[in-house]
Protein backbone atom coordinates (compact mmCIF):
# COMPACT_ATOMS: atom_id res chain seq x y z
CA UNK A 1 0.00 0.00 0.00
CA UNK A 2 1.15 3.55 -0.98
CA UNK A 3 0.81 6.20 1.68
CA UNK A 4 0.73 10.13 0.98
CA UNK A 5 0.50 13.19 2.76
CA UNK A 6 -2.95 14.38 3.12
CA UNK A 7 -2.40 18.26 2.83
CA UNK A 8 -0.28 20.03 5.86
CA UNK A 9 -2.21 18.17 8.07
CA UNK A 10 0.84 15.80 9.05
CA UNK A 11 -1.21 12.47 8.23
CA UNK A 12 -0.16 10.14 5.70
CA UNK A 13 -2.98 8.67 4.16
CA UNK A 14 -3.27 5.13 2.22
CA UNK A 15 -3.87 5.82 -1.41
CA UNK A 16 -6.73 3.66 -0.92
CA UNK A 17 -9.00 4.26 1.96
CA UNK A 18 -12.33 2.67 3.47
CA UNK A 19 -15.72 4.46 2.85
CA UNK A 20 -18.04 2.86 5.42
CA UNK A 21 -21.07 4.06 4.20
CA UNK A 22 -21.99 0.23 3.20
CA UNK A 23 -21.48 -0.93 6.56
CA UNK A 24 -25.18 1.02 6.90
CA UNK A 25 -26.83 -1.28 5.01
CA UNK A 26 -27.55 1.47 2.32
CA UNK A 27 -26.88 -0.44 -0.82
CA UNK A 28 -28.02 -4.06 0.27
CA UNK A 29 -29.09 -5.45 3.68
CA UNK A 30 -25.20 -6.19 5.75
CA UNK A 31 -24.90 -8.62 8.44
CA UNK A 32 -23.41 -6.24 11.25
CA UNK A 33 -20.49 -9.30 11.87
CA UNK A 34 -19.85 -9.26 7.95
CA UNK A 35 -19.66 -5.22 8.32
CA UNK A 36 -17.62 -5.45 11.53
CA UNK A 37 -14.97 -8.15 9.33
CA UNK A 38 -14.63 -5.96 6.33
CA UNK A 39 -13.52 -3.29 8.74
CA UNK A 40 -10.78 -5.72 10.16
CA UNK A 41 -9.94 -7.22 6.50
CA UNK A 42 -9.52 -3.17 5.44
CA UNK A 43 -6.88 -2.41 8.21
CA UNK A 44 -4.91 -5.75 7.67
CA UNK A 45 -4.89 -4.97 4.16
CA UNK A 46 -2.64 -1.97 4.99
CA UNK A 47 -5.99 0.50 4.80
CA UNK A 48 -5.45 3.38 7.37
CA UNK A 49 -8.36 5.75 6.64
CA UNK A 50 -11.94 5.38 7.09
CA UNK A 51 -14.58 7.98 6.69
CA UNK A 52 -17.98 7.36 7.87
CA UNK A 53 -21.43 9.83 8.59
CA UNK A 54 -24.56 9.76 10.67
CA UNK A 55 -26.02 9.99 7.39
CA UNK A 56 -24.98 6.34 6.19
CA UNK A 57 -27.33 4.00 7.14
CA UNK A 58 -29.30 6.80 9.55
CA UNK A 59 -26.82 5.94 11.93
CA UNK A 60 -26.28 2.41 11.69
CA UNK A 61 -23.04 2.87 9.51
CA UNK A 62 -21.33 4.56 12.74
CA UNK A 63 -22.84 2.13 14.59
CA UNK A 64 -21.53 -0.98 13.48
CA UNK A 65 -17.94 0.51 12.78
CA UNK A 66 -17.59 1.62 16.45
CA UNK A 67 -18.36 -2.00 17.19
CA UNK A 68 -15.27 -3.28 14.65
CA UNK A 69 -13.15 -0.57 15.86
CA UNK A 70 -13.34 -1.10 19.57
CA UNK A 71 -11.24 -4.30 18.89
CA UNK A 72 -8.19 -2.37 17.47
CA UNK A 73 -5.76 -0.15 18.20
CA UNK A 74 -6.06 3.56 17.99
CA UNK A 75 -3.56 4.07 16.20
CA UNK A 76 -3.90 2.16 13.71
CA UNK A 77 -6.32 4.00 11.91
CA UNK A 78 -7.03 7.30 10.81
CA UNK A 79 -11.09 8.70 11.61
CA UNK A 80 -12.93 10.65 9.41
CA UNK A 81 -16.52 11.13 10.27
CA UNK A 82 -19.46 14.16 8.98
CA UNK A 83 -22.15 17.12 10.46
CA UNK A 84 -24.91 18.01 9.23
CA UNK A 85 -26.58 15.71 6.96
CA UNK A 86 -28.86 13.32 9.13
CA UNK A 87 -31.59 12.19 6.08
CA UNK A 88 -32.06 12.27 2.97
CA UNK A 89 -33.87 15.64 3.17
CA UNK A 90 -32.48 16.93 6.55
CA UNK A 91 -29.97 19.22 6.74
CA UNK A 92 -28.73 20.90 10.20
CA UNK A 93 -25.19 23.03 9.76
CA UNK A 94 -26.20 25.43 12.92
CA UNK A 95 -23.30 25.66 15.79
CA UNK A 96 -25.70 23.62 18.40
CA UNK A 97 -26.14 20.71 16.37
CA UNK A 98 -22.66 20.50 14.49
CA UNK A 99 -21.07 20.48 18.47
CA UNK A 100 -24.03 17.71 19.39
CA UNK A 101 -23.63 15.73 16.21
CA UNK A 102 -19.84 15.57 17.11
CA UNK A 103 -20.09 14.02 20.80
CA UNK A 104 -22.73 11.64 19.05
CA UNK A 105 -20.63 10.28 16.83
CA UNK A 106 -18.14 10.12 19.20
CA UNK A 107 -20.26 7.53 21.18
CA UNK A 108 -20.91 5.72 18.41
CA UNK A 109 -17.62 5.35 17.12
CA UNK A 110 -15.89 4.51 20.54
CA UNK A 111 -13.80 7.24 20.93
CA UNK A 112 -13.04 10.31 22.47
CA UNK A 113 -12.01 12.52 19.72
CA UNK A 114 -12.22 12.14 15.71
CA UNK A 115 -8.97 12.90 13.46
CA UNK A 116 -11.48 14.50 10.78
CA UNK A 117 -14.44 15.85 10.63
CA UNK A 118 -16.09 17.67 7.94
CA UNK A 119 -19.17 19.68 7.22
CA UNK A 120 -21.30 16.66 4.84
CA UNK A 121 -23.16 17.72 1.71
CA UNK A 122 -22.73 21.45 1.95
CA UNK A 123 -24.26 22.32 -1.09
CA UNK A 124 -28.01 21.83 0.51
CA UNK A 125 -27.48 23.92 3.43
CA UNK A 126 -27.51 27.92 2.95
CA UNK A 127 -24.31 29.65 2.62
CA UNK A 128 -24.53 31.85 5.42
CA UNK A 129 -25.35 28.93 7.93
CA UNK A 130 -22.20 27.02 6.58
CA UNK A 131 -20.44 30.11 6.99
CA UNK A 132 -21.33 31.76 10.21
CA UNK A 133 -21.92 28.58 12.18
CA UNK A 134 -21.30 25.35 10.56
CA UNK A 135 -17.62 26.32 10.32
CA UNK A 136 -17.26 28.21 13.42
CA UNK A 137 -18.37 25.16 15.62
CA UNK A 138 -15.25 22.64 13.78
CA UNK A 139 -13.02 25.40 14.70
CA UNK A 140 -14.49 25.60 18.28
CA UNK A 141 -13.97 21.51 18.77
CA UNK A 142 -10.89 21.85 16.78
CA UNK A 143 -9.88 24.31 19.98
CA UNK A 144 -11.49 21.52 22.34
CA UNK A 145 -9.46 19.14 21.18
CA UNK A 146 -12.96 17.05 20.20
CA UNK A 147 -11.29 17.02 16.11
CA UNK A 148 -7.22 17.25 15.35
CA UNK A 149 -8.78 18.52 11.51
CA UNK A 150 -12.06 19.61 9.58
CA UNK A 151 -13.58 20.40 6.30
CA UNK A 152 -16.20 20.14 3.99
CA UNK A 153 -17.76 17.61 1.74
CA UNK A 154 -19.74 18.33 -1.16
CA UNK A 155 -20.46 17.21 -5.21
CA UNK A 156 -20.37 20.47 -6.97
CA UNK A 157 -16.62 22.16 -7.14
CA UNK A 158 -17.54 25.68 -6.97
CA UNK A 159 -18.36 24.92 -3.52
CA UNK A 160 -14.97 24.45 -2.70
CA UNK A 161 -13.87 27.60 -4.08
CA UNK A 162 -16.74 29.03 -2.27
CA UNK A 163 -15.48 28.36 1.22
CA UNK A 164 -11.85 28.88 0.37
CA UNK A 165 -12.24 32.07 -0.26
CA UNK A 166 -13.51 32.69 3.14
CA UNK A 167 -12.14 30.50 5.01
CA UNK A 168 -9.35 28.19 5.85
CA UNK A 169 -9.83 24.64 5.82
CA UNK A 170 -7.48 21.67 6.70
CA UNK A 171 -9.16 18.68 4.46
CA UNK A 172 -12.16 18.27 1.92
CA UNK A 173 -13.67 15.28 0.29
CA UNK A 174 -14.77 15.40 -3.41
CA UNK A 175 -16.38 12.77 -5.05
CA UNK A 176 -17.51 11.71 -8.48
CA UNK A 177 -14.59 14.14 -10.11
CA UNK A 178 -11.49 12.18 -10.24
CA UNK A 179 -12.45 8.72 -12.10
CA UNK A 180 -12.34 7.44 -15.67
CA UNK A 181 -15.14 9.55 -17.08
CA UNK A 182 -14.74 12.70 -15.08
CA UNK A 183 -11.39 14.43 -14.44
CA UNK A 184 -12.18 18.03 -13.36
CA UNK A 185 -10.89 17.75 -10.04
CA UNK A 186 -7.34 18.26 -11.44
CA UNK A 187 -8.84 21.75 -12.01
CA UNK A 188 -8.84 22.51 -7.96
CA UNK A 189 -5.35 21.28 -7.44
CA UNK A 190 -3.35 24.45 -7.82
CA UNK A 191 -6.01 26.28 -5.17
CA UNK A 192 -5.79 23.01 -2.87
CA UNK A 193 -1.94 23.30 -3.40
CA UNK A 194 -1.85 27.04 -2.36
CA UNK A 195 -3.92 26.63 0.53
CA UNK A 196 -2.50 23.70 1.85
CA UNK A 197 -5.69 21.46 1.79
CA UNK A 198 -5.76 17.76 2.27
CA UNK A 199 -8.03 16.38 -0.95
CA UNK A 200 -10.07 13.08 0.06
CA UNK A 201 -11.41 11.68 -3.55
CA UNK A 202 -14.28 9.22 -3.47
CA UNK A 203 -16.36 7.23 -5.70
CA UNK A 204 -13.98 5.84 -8.73
CA UNK A 205 -16.93 4.00 -10.00
CA UNK A 206 -19.21 7.50 -10.01
CA UNK A 207 -21.27 5.90 -8.06
CA UNK A 208 -22.13 3.08 -10.32
CA UNK A 209 -21.10 4.02 -13.37
CA UNK A 210 -18.46 2.69 -14.00
CA UNK A 211 -19.20 -1.35 -13.21
CA UNK A 212 -20.64 -4.36 -14.37
CA UNK A 213 -23.75 -4.15 -12.95
CA UNK A 214 -26.80 -1.91 -14.05
CA UNK A 215 -26.77 1.68 -13.03
CA UNK A 216 -29.16 2.20 -10.47
CA UNK A 217 -32.58 3.56 -11.33
CA UNK A 218 -32.09 6.84 -8.50
CA UNK A 219 -28.48 7.84 -10.30
CA UNK A 220 -28.54 11.35 -11.19
CA UNK A 221 -26.27 10.90 -14.73
CA UNK A 222 -28.27 11.54 -17.53
CA UNK A 223 -29.22 9.23 -20.31
CA UNK A 224 -26.05 9.65 -22.26
CA UNK A 225 -23.31 9.50 -19.75
CA UNK A 226 -25.43 5.93 -18.82
CA UNK A 227 -24.76 4.68 -21.89
CA UNK A 228 -21.52 5.43 -22.35
CA UNK A 229 -20.25 4.43 -19.57
CA UNK A 230 -21.97 0.83 -19.97
CA UNK A 231 -20.61 0.77 -23.44
CA UNK A 232 -16.89 1.42 -21.77
CA UNK A 233 -17.84 -1.51 -19.23
CA UNK A 234 -19.17 -3.65 -22.06
CA UNK A 235 -15.51 -3.41 -23.87
CA UNK A 236 -13.78 -3.84 -20.77
CA UNK A 237 -15.67 -7.37 -20.38
CA UNK A 238 -15.02 -8.35 -23.98
CA UNK A 239 -11.08 -8.07 -23.09
CA UNK A 240 -11.68 -10.09 -19.86
CA UNK A 241 -11.58 -7.14 -17.68
CA UNK A 242 -13.57 -5.46 -15.30
CA UNK A 243 -14.38 -1.55 -15.41
CA UNK A 244 -14.36 -1.30 -12.11
CA UNK A 245 -10.88 -2.80 -11.44
CA UNK A 246 -9.66 -0.22 -14.39
CA UNK A 247 -11.51 2.66 -12.72
CA UNK A 248 -9.71 1.85 -9.23
CA UNK A 249 -6.22 2.27 -10.15
CA UNK A 250 -7.11 4.95 -12.84
CA UNK A 251 -8.11 6.95 -9.62
CA UNK A 252 -5.18 6.02 -7.38
CA UNK A 253 -2.52 6.01 -9.24
CA UNK A 254 -1.83 10.08 -9.95
CA UNK A 255 0.40 11.09 -6.70
CA UNK A 256 -1.57 14.72 -6.38
CA UNK A 257 -4.69 12.13 -5.01
CA UNK A 258 -3.54 11.77 -2.03
CA UNK A 259 -6.05 8.92 -1.32
CA UNK A 260 -9.59 7.81 -2.52
CA UNK A 261 -12.30 6.13 -0.81
CA UNK A 262 -13.92 2.77 -2.06
CA UNK A 263 -17.01 1.87 -0.08
CA UNK A 264 -17.98 -2.33 0.19
CA UNK A 265 -19.20 -4.44 2.89
CA UNK A 266 -17.44 -7.84 1.69
CA UNK A 267 -14.51 -8.81 3.26
CA UNK A 268 -13.26 -10.56 -0.10
CA UNK A 269 -13.98 -7.31 -2.21
CA UNK A 270 -12.32 -4.66 0.14
CA UNK A 271 -9.13 -6.96 -0.49
CA UNK A 272 -9.76 -7.42 -3.74
CA UNK A 273 -9.32 -3.16 -4.24
CA UNK A 274 -6.72 -3.06 -2.64
CA UNK A 275 -4.27 -6.05 -4.63
CA UNK A 276 -6.22 -3.95 -7.51
CA UNK A 277 -3.74 -0.87 -6.32
CA UNK A 278 -0.68 -2.55 -6.62
CA UNK A 279 -1.18 -4.23 -9.70
CA UNK A 280 0.09 -2.52 -12.61
CA UNK A 281 -2.89 -0.94 -15.03
CA UNK A 282 -3.25 -2.14 -18.40
CA UNK A 283 -2.54 0.94 -20.65
CA UNK A 284 -3.80 -0.26 -23.76
CA UNK A 285 -7.29 -1.04 -21.93
CA UNK A 286 -7.19 2.28 -20.17
CA UNK A 287 -6.68 4.34 -23.88
CA UNK A 288 -9.81 1.88 -25.57
CA UNK A 289 -11.99 3.00 -22.27
CA UNK A 290 -10.91 6.33 -22.58
CA UNK A 291 -12.02 6.81 -26.16
CA UNK A 292 -15.25 5.41 -25.49
CA UNK A 293 -15.91 7.54 -22.76
CA UNK A 294 -14.29 11.01 -24.18
CA UNK A 295 -17.96 11.85 -25.13
CA UNK A 296 -19.29 12.92 -21.78
CA UNK A 297 -15.76 13.27 -20.06
CA UNK A 298 -16.34 15.89 -17.30
CA UNK A 299 -20.16 15.77 -17.67
CA UNK A 300 -21.52 15.92 -14.09
CA UNK A 301 -25.00 16.37 -12.35
CA UNK A 302 -26.99 19.17 -10.37
CA UNK A 303 -26.70 19.46 -6.25
CA UNK A 304 -28.10 21.44 -4.11
CA UNK A 305 -29.28 25.02 -3.64
CA UNK A 306 -28.99 27.35 -6.38
CA UNK A 307 -27.73 30.02 -4.16
CA UNK A 308 -24.07 28.64 -4.16
CA UNK A 309 -23.47 28.45 -7.67
CA UNK A 310 -24.83 31.68 -7.87
CA UNK A 311 -22.59 33.30 -5.00
CA UNK A 312 -19.82 31.39 -6.82
CA UNK A 313 -20.76 33.78 -10.58
CA UNK A 314 -20.71 36.49 -8.58
CA UNK A 315 -17.63 36.23 -7.15
CA UNK A 316 -16.33 35.25 -10.05
CA UNK A 317 -17.48 38.37 -12.40
CA UNK A 318 -16.15 40.32 -9.84
CA UNK A 319 -12.36 38.56 -10.17
CA UNK A 320 -12.63 39.43 -13.87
Amino acid sequence: MKFRPLGRTGLEVSALSFGASSLGSVFREVPEEEGIRTVHAALDAGINLIDVSPYYGLTRAETVLGKALRQVSRDRYTLCTKAGRYGSDEFDFSRERILRSAEESMERLGTDYLDILLLHDIEFGSIEQVMEEGIPALEELKRAGKIRFFGVSGLPLYVFEQVLSQASLDVILSYCHYSLNDRTLLELLPLLEEKGVGLMNASPISMGLLSDRQVPDWHPADEEVRAVCTRAAAYCRERGEEIAKLAVQFSTADERIPTTLVSTANPDNIIRNVRWTEEPMNQELLAGVEEILKPIQGRSWASGHSGWQSQHSRNAEGRS
